[in-house]
């Protein structure tokens, strides 16, 4: 599936270029599978969870859920029960997909519903809302996602809570990711990840979110890897 241009990406820019927290999730983990969902539930208000698919769930333009992420998406159908947990994508489910053929692919092999949205993320907020009718405000829906562009500035812009994974694939087995995201997912990572004072200070800062008051008083990591992610930004 061809991509085409995400213009409200590139109209949020300026807000972030303002706002560089605005890409700053509230929590980050090496994939899906280390979220504590239990607590996402319990304990920080959260009633929907919502995935990006590639890199995030599956490797690029693949419909097999990756092995990584597997215990994630499992643990968080169990918890918030499988109308509860979607994939919001740039691609599946928006008008990149003809008649829904590729959004239909996806729902059948990995068992979850693929939101329709016109607007590509970080835009798109009241689709997700109708698809979610249990969700009375977006501070009770999670994001999470790879991207810190589109997912987690899309979740911060409207409240919700975000959690930011680093993409499953590299190398060769990332090869068909979409060149442009490629580019600017690893420019993404670098600025903020790096150990450089521009990416120590967005990191400092996160918006509040409703519930949530941080990871000292409600772990949402299951297990912390102290993975390198110095070099993110080369992935």
């Amino acid at each position: 599936m061809v991509q085409s241009i995400n213009l409200k990406a590139l109209t949020t820019l300026a807000s972030v270029v303002r706002r560089p927290y605005l890409a700053a999730p509230h929590v980050f983990v090496p994939t899906v599978s280390e979220i504590n969902y239990q607590a996402l539930r319990d304990q920080c208000g959260i009633k929907a969870v919502m995935f990006d698919k590639d890199n995030t769930l599956t490797a690029p333009y693949e419909n097999t859920l990756h092995p990584r992420a597997q215990a994630g998406l499992q643990s968080a159908i169990d918890i918030f029960g499988q109308k509860n947990v979607a994939i919001l994508s740039n691609s599946a489910g928006t008008d990149d997909d003809p008649g829904f053929v590729d959004g239909a692919e996806i729902e059948e092999a990995l068992g979850i519903a693929v939101i329709k949205h016109s607007e590509k993320k970080p835009g798109g907020l009241g689709e997700v809302m109708a698809h979610f009718p249990n969700v009375e405000e977006p501070s009770e829906l999670c994001m999470v996602g790879d991207r810190l562009l589109t997912d987690i500035v899309f979740g911060n812009l409207h409240g919700m809570l975000t959690v930011h994974v680093l993409p499953l694939c590299t190398g060769e087995e990332n090869s068909k990711d979409n060149k442009v995201a490629k580019v600017v997912r690893a420019a993404e990572n670098k600025f903020m990840y790096a150990d450089w004072w521009g990416g120590r200070k967005t990191r400092s800062y996160t918006l509040a979110h409703k519930v949530w008051k941080g990871e000292e008083e409600c772990p949402l990591i299951l297990v912390e890897k102290k993975e390198e992610i110095g070099n993110v930004g080369e992935l």
